[in-house]
């Protein structure tokens, strides 16, 4: 065995990486393996860790079954969330529209976010959302998506957000007509974890939250993943 830096034959063996040996050489002092993987993953791969991903596991069980390290799952998931937008194409223009709020965090408990969305109150599956905070300015620019269905009616909790976009005449406040948008938020809470509710995963970007929900809402419509380049 030679070394791969000088060619030198004066090497010695100098621990082990993942339970492979590891070499060094005297002259240079190049660390190296006698062999490295092919660490290419097949698209079965990718789809595979991705629809994991897209079924409620974190980043780090899928690395633990896997045994791919959470980092290149991550990679994958930019990638994929890069392709598609943030939402699939109306089917049809709804008569009504439920808009709700959903809670999480970024980092941690104290830095609150909230994901606002729109769904038919007709049909399963969000049709628009949007990342922020609790106020007039993040359900803005969600309302001018809403705004140009022209809809009968709009149905939203009475956050005090809504009256100020939507005229009396077409607002419902009531809690019991929202069961089409909290079975939405719902479904989102339970297929990505870093939305549970009690757990250790959680989102360290909104970034990343951003590329998950796309590929949520892409897998859940069409029950397809966008291979990752």
């Amino acid at each position: 065995m030679k070394c791969p830096n000088c060619d030198s034959s004066e090497i010695y063996k100098n621990g082990h990486r993942t339970e492979r040996q590891c070499y060094k050489c005297k002259h240079c002092g190049r660390q190296f393996l006698e062999s490295y993987r092919d660490w290419k993953y097949s698209d079965d791969v990718k789809q595979l860790c991705l629809k994991m991903y897209l079924n409620g596991m974190g980043l780090r069980g899928i690395e633990r079954v896997t045994g791919i390290h959470h980092t290149t799952i991550i990679h994958w998931i930019r990638e994929a969330g890069c392709q598609i937008p943030d939402a699939p194409e109306l089917e049809e223009i709804p008569e009504i529209t439920d808009l709700d709020e959903l809670q999480t965090n970024i980092c941690n408990k104290r830095n609150k976010l909230w994901i606002w969305t729109a769904v038919n109150h007709k049909q399963p599956g969000v049709l628009a959302w949007t990342i922020g905070d609790h106020s007039a300015e993040t359900f803005k620019p969600l309302w001018r998506i809403v705004k140009c269905w022209q809809c009968f009616f709009y149905v939203t909790d009475g956050w005090p957000v809504y009256p100020i976009f939507i005229e009396d005449a077409d607002h419902i406040v009531s809690k019991t007509y929202m069961t089409r948008v909290e079975g939405e938020n719902t479904r989102l809470r339970h297929y990505l974890a870093r939305l549970h509710r009690k757990t250790l995963c959680y989102s360290k970007s909104v970034e990343m939250l951003k590329f998950s929900l796309r590929l949520l809402l892409h897998y859940l419509k069409y029950q397809t993943i966008p291979l990752p380049t």
